[in-house]
């Protein structure tokens, strides 16, 4: 399955920007649907935004749409979520995700189903 490993996390205020990685330890890292998750304390793990294997499609969710931006550098095996304008509510523990299960897929899956390799996390949290 790999590891994929989360780094960039913080605490900042709110309409200040913060960019996360992911990095996959998986050498086929180039074929696969890549992806952001989140959990807010009490809540359930919601989607953010995902990205195919050559970055022609990205997907995001509304309440981040105009705001987050997903990219990834297949060279580095690295996905990218680029948050700016943060709000307090955007305050989550973050997840990266691999969709190994459907290489070279054209379009992103939004389904956390679809998602079998999962990160262990990186906190944000953004203050009012």
């Amino acid at each position: 399955q790999g590891q994929l490993v989360e780094s960039g996390g913080g605490l900042v205020q709110a309409g200040d920007s913060l960019r996360l990685s992911c990095a996959d330890s998986v050498r086929t890292f180039s074929r696969y649907t890549m992806a952001w998750f989140r959990q807010a304390p009490g809540k359930e793990r919601e989607f953010v935004a995902a990205i195919t294997w050559n970055s022609v499609r990205t997907s995001l969710a509304a309440s981040v749409k105009g705001r987050f931006i997903i990219s990834r550098d297949n060279a580095q095996n690295t996905v990218y979520l680029q948050m700016n304008s943060l709000k307090p509510e955007d305050t989550a523990v973050y997840y990266c995700a691999a969709d190994r299960g459907s290489p070279y897929s054209p379009v992103p899956s939004a389904r956390q189903t679809d998602f079998g390799s999962w990160g262990q996390g990186t906190q944000v949290t953004v203050s009012a």
